[in-house]
């Protein structure tokens, strides 16, 4: 574990230096966007705007892409690795990094959360109304139920943003549901014009050079967060009932900075962050991360930079884990600023069944919804029996025609998506696919609108349907296909491919921050692709069910907006405490939650904090508040310099005398960090500050539940609160004995201490681990 978090910080550090070292010494005349960081305090008084200062000094007037002046001060441009460096040798340029490519993180759901028409967050918040969400996404489709402005009030007089027209998109298109959408495509068209790799720049054809969502990803988070009710949803007769987002009355702002079949590029990302916070958003939604393994150091992650940004201004951004689960250190979005969300099942499912010629029945996943076999048996066959790994895959132009027509076709998941293989078994001939999942994903299911009849199976169920063909000579299958069942035990579930802990850039802060439902969500789509998002895919439809950390970051977002509307004072820190300190820990048969990998218990690496519980979040009883100043001594006590939290912070700081703790940041979790190679007792003090945000006169005890083998003290154990005394301090001591501490699979062992007044559990999760950081 520690050999993993050095390799990830070193990798990271590295990249920077690289960088800057590439800049100075290459003679390369290769264009590339590049983002700089400026001291917006060293403009000279002679131009009018930094535009005039950046295009004066720095590059050409052609070259410069973005101008940001909101939550981060400097400029993108289109330049030769020798033009950037000659702009890094400039005093006033604290910064610069290339452009990168980032990715999408790819209905019962409200109920599921604990919210009912006319009772709790709901009704107290008037579902969100005057509340604004920025969505950062691929645009949206404006004609959709789920942005109908009825019965709407006006939009708020403090919005600054408006509607960008483009191709199939109108200022007509916006309403008081949706009151606002723009576009951010320059970093993209720069790519595409000086060989940003596949997918640089925007392809017309199937793309709309506007607000308009030609992907669905943007379109289905942004109802998820504040979707309108709409009556008689569903997908192809899955999931039917009435969709609606979590803050249904709450308002969009549309910015589109993702692009289909291209992910989004950081310039573009931050030019949206930008105009969000400068429009007046009140929350921010995005599901976008890296998808190189590697989390990048504050300095040099635009969604860290740009959300800094929003946070220091009020505005609470909310974002997605990534989908590399159930690896380890595989959970995206580190910065503590940021709610880092990821995703857990809930209590739906659309289940199918694969009948075997020898009369078993094995269960699986679709959302198949076309002509059904109808019990025929049909051959079955493995075409990964060859050893050959693209045929196991089910890879394009992989499958021999004569080996599957007739056939329903086992395909091993992994490497191409999911939907794209039934489509290569289609065209080859089959007649059906049986999607198995590997050891890497086992038994975590996600359902998929397959062109043919197709069924999702854990890892155990495919082994043993591989072993059926290879043990008979004549293996036959049907499936059958049993639409939606709805109260499925257990749920909440942690989803496989959710993002788990530890934090790869700072384990003193526990991520992610809590998981939502991401699994088989239902909500509104788009117009321009069918549901698998196949070009191939001709049909239509209003909604679509989804999974992926993407669709759980949205029902934070929506959550949010209903705590932001309920509690007008609260920052973004005490409406994350809110969610965190209340979450829940157990599924619905008030057991463990379980992580759908492995069967087995789950862990805060998992889950952090545990699953969102938004009635609770109403009425937190404590929070714990961070102010900027706060984060900037965090900042500090992860070694970065004042020039380097300059790029972050857009202000220049100083740091403290004497370097604070990064886990003393009053965060809602603690994890305490022990070295490796110490020998006997060692102990750590955490300090943490509670906010009453319940009745005056509040009297809290704190109840321990120690990690195995360690001991955990908290001083004082009673917390007074009064008129006088809103927020009080206490001192957590976790000791370690080297002889007894046993750290469980995860390189960890897990516990939780809890303030209660008789009415209110204030729950924080806590982490022991032996690691060795770096500084």
């Amino acid at each position: 574990m520690a050999l993993l978090f050095r390799k990830s910080l070193r990798l990271s550090l590295f990249f920077f230096f690289f960088l800057i070292q590439t800049l100075i010494v290459s003679a390369d005349q290769t264009v590339k966007t590049y983002i700089f960081r400026v001291d917006r305090f060293s403009k000279p008084s002679i131009f009018p705007t930094h535009y005039h200062w950046y295009s004066s000094e720095f590059a050409d007037p052609v070259s410069i892409l973005h101008v940001y002046d909101t939550v981060f001060h400097g400029f993108s441009a289109t330049l030769t690795s020798a033009q950037a460096a000659s702009v890094l040798q400039h005093p006033s340029v604290l910064a610069a990094f290339e452009d990168r490519r980032r990715q999408l993180h790819t209905t019962r759901s409200p109920q599921f959360l604990g919210l009912r028409n006319q009772r709790g967050l709901w009704s107290e918040s008037d579902y969100g109304s005057d509340v604004i969400i920025g969505v950062l996404d691929t645009g949206i489709w404006p004609e959709r139920r789920s942005f109908s402005d009825l019965n709407l009030g006006p939009v708020p007089r403090r919005w600054k943003g408006f509607c960008e027209a483009g191709v199939k998109f109108t200022s007509k298109n916006c309403n008081k549901k949706i009151v606002g959408a723009r576009f951010f495509a320059k970093g993209h068209e720069a790519a595409g014009r000086f060989g940003g790799g596949p997918g640089g720049g925007i392809n017309d054809t199937i793309e709309f050079r506007s607000p308009r969502d030609a992907d669905g990803h943007g379109t289905h988070t942004a109802s998820t967060a504040a979707g309108r009710y709409a009556f008689q949803a569903s997908m192809s007769g899955y999931a039917s009932g009435i969709a609606k987002g979590v803050a249904p009355k709450a308002r969009l702002a549309i910015y589109k900075a993702c692009w289909k079949n291209s992910g989004c590029f950081d310039s573009d990302i931050l030019a949206a962050f930008d105009a969000a916070v400068a429009d007046g958003v009140d929350v921010i939604s995005i599901s976008i991360g890296g998808g190189d393994g590697i989390s990048s150091p504050y300095y040099l992650d635009p969604i860290a930079i740009g959300s800094y940004g929003a946070v220091s201004r009020g505005v609470f951004v909310a974002s997605s884990a990534g989908n590399d689960g159930p690896n380890g250190m595989s959970v995206t979005n580190l910065a503590p600023w940021l709610m880092t969300v990821g995703a857990g099942t809930i209590d739906r499912n659309f289940p199918a069944d694969i009948v075997l010629g020898d009369g078993r029945k094995l269960a699986g996943v679709s959302l198949y919804a076309g002509d059904p076999l109808s019990g025929k048996m049909y051959p079955l066959v493995y075409p990964g029996k060859s050893g050959v790994l693209s045929a196991s895959l089910c890879m394009e132009n992989s499958l021999d025609p004569n080996l599957v027509r007739g056939k329903i076709v086992i395909c091993d998941r992994g490497s191409s998506a999911r939907v794209a293989k039934g489509l290569v078994v289609k065209k080859a001939g089959g007649v059906g696919m049986i999607l198995a999942n590997g050891i890497s994903n086992g038994e975590g299911l996600v359902g998929d609108a397959h062109l043919l009849p197709a069924c999702a199976v854990g890892s155990g169920e495919g082994d043993a349907i591989k072993s059926y063909v290879s043990s008979s000579a004549l293996a036959t299958a049907t499936i059958n296909f049993r639409g939606t069942i709805i109260g499925i035990k257990p749920a909440p579930v942690v989803a496989s491919f959710s993002g788990r802990g530890p934090n790869g850039l700072n384990p003193e802060i526990l991520k992610p921050d809590l998981i939502a439902p991401g699994v088989n969500i239902l909500a509104a789509w788009t117009e321009a692709v069918g549901p698998t998002g196949l070009d191939s895919d001709n049909r239509k439809t209003e909604f679509n069910i989804l999974s992926g950390t993407s669709m759980a970051c949205p029902h934070v977002s929506g959550a949010a907006a209903l705590l932001k509307s309920a509690h007008l004072d609260w920052s973004p820190a005490a409406i994350r405490s809110a969610m965190m300190t209340t979450a829940s820990i157990t599924d619905n048969r008030m057991q463990p939650m379980t992580d759908e990998a492995t069967g087995k218990p789950s862990t805060p690496y998992d889950f952090g904090a545990g699953h969102l519980n938004l009635d609770r979040a109403m009425d937190p009883g404590l929070v714990y508040d961070i102010s900027n100043d706060d984060y900037v001594n965090f900042l500090c006590s992860v070694g970065y310099g004042p020039k380097t939290i300059q790029v972050v912070t857009r202000s220049p700081v100083n740091c403290p005398m004497k370097t604070p703790k990064p886990e003393n940041l009053n965060y809602p979790s603690i994890a305490a960090l022990f070295s490796s190679t110490a020998v006997g007792v060692s102990s750590k003090s955490f300090i943490r500050t509670a906010t009453n945000v319940g009745a005056t006169n509040s009297v809290y005890r704190v109840k321990i539940e120690p990690p195995k083998g360690v001991t955990v003290t908290v001083k004082p154990a009673k917390l007074v609160f009064s008129e006088r005394a809103t927020k009080l301090s206490y001192i957590v001591t976790v000791t370690v004995d080297s002889k007894h501490l046993v750290l469980d699979d995860s390189g960890a062992v897990f516990g939780s201490l809890s303030w209660m007044d008789g009415k209110h559990v204030v729950r924080s999760p806590i982490v022991v681990t032996q690691i060795d950081p770096l500084y």
